[in-house]
């Protein structure tokens, strides 16, 4: 039997702290599993090293950023989902191959934008290029806010396209006032962003301001659209789960428990932390439904690597074609 305790830390990093400090320590749970942004797990890493000897362990957290894939955290972190260079390197490759050369950057500013920043500047070094002009915007800041200014900054600069770094408000506002000011170019943002969510929010907003401000618009995504049920992770996903819930994150959800039962099953019964980690290390070659083998083993931590795109529509994120995507 499983039994899941849920703790809110309203994405700030001192509240994840607590909250995993109070697992661990007072509800002594098996293992960590879903936490959701980088400002979060970065802070929670030193805690895993500092109870190294409870051997609990975090499994599939939402993010593609670097520490916890690095030493000495690699350890006690198993990520399921492909890392933020990969995402974006897909997203830069995109853009380069649609002719834009100019790019430019919008992020939150924390470790999350940080590393977008970062990756964004090593993708395009790839390609011989350098970011042209880079802004910000602070953690937390909601979909009414004035993002006229960064647009402008960008715009003015020469930037053709936009790679981002959001959550789904600053994203959202952010292409409501670029598209109302005129400005087209292609804006890009990783899995973290909330897709379905910026979705909702500008189909209400074009509806009010009788525009469409979905054009051009495009994501990266850890897991295929919910669309795509030539996938058979997606095919029971979709089976499983009631329509409103059929998300791009929830279905990252569903593929992070589908591999986390896997190792729970190869365990002995009744088998310690160290057994699950070690379960979780033998699924190298395991195919959880998406026509891709896992790359757990005890010297790797790091799951997949896959990298999915689709754009934005008045009807839903459309799949891209499977050549712009990463294999």
């Amino acid at each position: 039997m499983i039994r899941t305790v849920v703790e809110d830390d309203r994405y700030e990093p001192d509240p994840a702290v607590r909250n995993t400090n109070d697992l661990i320590t007072r509800q002594h749970v098996f293992f960590l599993f879903d936490y959701v942004g980088t400002p979060t797990l970065t802070h929670v890493l030193p805690l895993l090293k500092y109870y190294e000897r409870e051997r609990i362990v975090n499994v599939a957290p939402l993010t593609g950023a670097d520490p916890q894939r690095q030493p000495p955290y690699d350890r006690y972190v198993f990520n399921i989902r492909a890392s933020y260079r990969e995402e974006t390197q897909a997203l830069v490759d995109y853009l380069y191959g649609q002719g834009y050369r100019r790019i430019g950057f919008f992020g939150q500013a924390d470790a999350f934008g940080k590393t977008g920043e970062v990756a964004t500047a090593g993708a395009l070094a790839k390609h011989g290029l350098k970011l042209v002009e880079t802004v910000s915007y602070r953690r937390g800041t909601l979909f009414d806010a004035d993002f006229r200014p960064q647009v402008e900054i960008l715009r003015s600069s020469g930037v053709d396209a936009i790679v981002a770094f959001a959550v789904y408000d600053a994203w959202a506002a952010f292409i409501r006032d670029a598209r109302l000011a005129g400005w087209q170019a292609p804006i890009a943002n990783v899995s973290n962003a909330g897709a379905s969510e910026l979705l909702e929010k500008l189909l209400v907003c074009s509806r009010r301001v009788n525009r469409d401000l979905l054009s051009g618009v495009i994501g990266s995504a850890v897991v295929p659209a919910p669309s795509q049920l030539e996938y058979p992770l997606v095919a029971k996903f979709r089976a499983g789960m009631p329509l409103e819930s059929r998300s791009f994150v929830a279905l990252e959800g569903w593929l992070n428990a589908t591999v986390v039962c896997e190792a729970l099953r190869r365990m002995r019964p009744n088998g310690s932390r160290e057994d699950f980690a070690a379960a979780l290390e033998s699924l190298d070659g395991w195919d959880p439904g998406l026509g891709l083998k896992l790359t757990f083993s005890p010297a790797c931590h790091q799951g997949l690597h896959k990298v999915w795109l689709a754009r934005a529509s008045q009807t839903g994120w459309i799949p891209l074609d499977p050549a712009a995507a990463t294999k």
